[in-house]
């Protein structure tokens, strides 16, 4: 399978599976996600695996969603860029967008990209 692009996605309209639902705790570093976290399925980004998506607008614990994507963090010390889907479409700041997703993007450097 080739590898995703998170850049072509901006702007598109995803669907989203999530394995780490709002308000679970990170297997390994047991920190807690503020917000719903999954995958596209049938990607396969820098990493090896799907490429992942933060789910912003959803604010109970879902198994799958849909919204578009309206940025993307590009780690810059990691192979490993997330997508930034906004479940109603609603736009968010590049600040709103640190703020929701610092529990565990704290741990990178990274970029903002629309």
């Amino acid at each position: 399978m080739k590898k995703a692009e998170a850049k072509d996605y901006l702007g598109k309209t995803v669907k989203v599976e999530m394995d780490r639902p709002l308000g679970t705790k990170h297997p390994k570093h047991g920190f807690v996600y503020m917000v719903n976290y999954g995958f596209i399925p049938n990607t396969v980004s820098g990493d090896g695996e799907e490429l992942d998506a933060y789910l912003l607008g959803e604010f109970d614990p879902v198994k799958k969603a849909e919204g578009k994507v309206i940025a993307i963090i590009h780690r810059t010390n990691d192979d490993d860029d997330k997508l930034v889907v906004s479940k109603d479409g609603k736009d968010y700041s590049d600040d709103a967008i640190r703020a929701l997703t610092e529990f565990q993007e704290r741990f990178f450097e990274s970029i903002i990209i629309r």
